[in-house]
């Protein structure tokens, strides 16, 4: 039975939600974290509902097996395909990133549209979409037609490839974000965990009128409020958490890459095989049978 002293598990299907990690750290500092990020079969937003539901499960059943408390889903597609099942399998709690990310446009939207980007997976998953039709925690839904999404696919590679500031990120944004300006919402959820970098960028070019829900920032927020509500918050600890970090691969450029992303050195990293993985899945598929 998972009780506070344990760690949280956080996995991703590959470094963008390194972001999601250093918000929960920065939120929760005494808290021992894990990561996982499936760098061997990035990316999932490509990818059809059936096959991330499957990698899910597997990235889920590692964590579970090392022994988290929780389970943070730091990928917008593995949230839309995944979350619901992962809910059903796993033996201690799970969030995803869209349902708090809904849950801060709902709040913040000031009647105006309400945007959404992300990758294709995400977007064309509707899960977004839904969430902010049928309303949650409270606020009610709203109208279709207040509802503004946009695919933007190569934000990903230009953020990998650190090319924030630069001339070709500025027309990208241009092209992807101009019917949201024009539209002029009032409210823009950053559906994907890689955005969040390029969060100063998108706030210059929307304008003073479009507020920016950060999926990183409302997912720690959210994770600490299930975490006190299950008693399973670390309450007492004078040392700084522990930071785990696992991955299926090892990437060009990872240290570069990482340290983009988590804000600092990534000292190490363990790599997991992809039977390991499978291996994890099965032992969650069998405990739920």
């Amino acid at each position: 039975m998972a009780t506070a002293d344990h760690p949280i598990g956080i996995f991703d299907s590959g470094l963008g939600g390194l972001t999601v990690l250093r918000a929960v750290h920065e939120r929760l500092p005494g808290e021992d974290l894990i990561y996982f990020g499936d760098t061997a079969r990035v990316p999932y937003g490509t990818k059809g509902e059936l096959t991330v539901r499957n990698f899910a499960s597997q990235d889920a059943g590692l964590l579970v097996g090392l022994g988290v408390k929780m389970v943070i889903v730091a990928c917008n597609t593995a949230s839309a395909f995944a979350l619901d099942h992962l809910r059903e399998t796993l033996p201690v709690p799970v969030i995803g990133v869209i349902e708090p990310g809904v849950e801060e446009a709902l709040r913040r939207t000031r009647g105006g549209p309400v945007g959404v980007i992300g990758t294709s997976g995400t977007i064309r998953s509707d899960r977004y979409q839904q969430g902010l039709r049928e309303g949650r925690a409270g606020f009610g839904g709203i109208a279709d037609e207040r509802i503004l999404v946009r695919e933007c696919p190569l934000f990903v590679p230009l953020v990998e490839e650190g090319m924030m500031g630069t001339e070709i990120t500025r027309l990208v944004l241009g092209e992807y974000l101009e019917p949201l300006r024009n539209a002029r919402a009032d409210t823009l959820i950053l559906g994907c965990t890689h955005y969040p970098l390029l969060k100063e960028e998108i706030a210059a070019y929307m304008g003073p009128q479009t507020e920016l829900v950060d999926s990183a920032a409302t997912l720690a927020e959210a994770a600490e409020q299930i975490l006190v509500a299950a008693d399973l918050l670390r309450t007492e600890s004078e040392r700084e958490g522990l930071l785990d970090f696992h991955l299926s691969d090892i990437p060009w450029k990872f240290a570069e890459i990482g340290a983009r992303f988590l804000g600092r050195p990534i000292a190490d990293a363990k790599i997991v095989g992809l039977d390991e993985m499978e291996q994890a899945g099965r032992t969650v598929a069998k405990g739920t049978s």
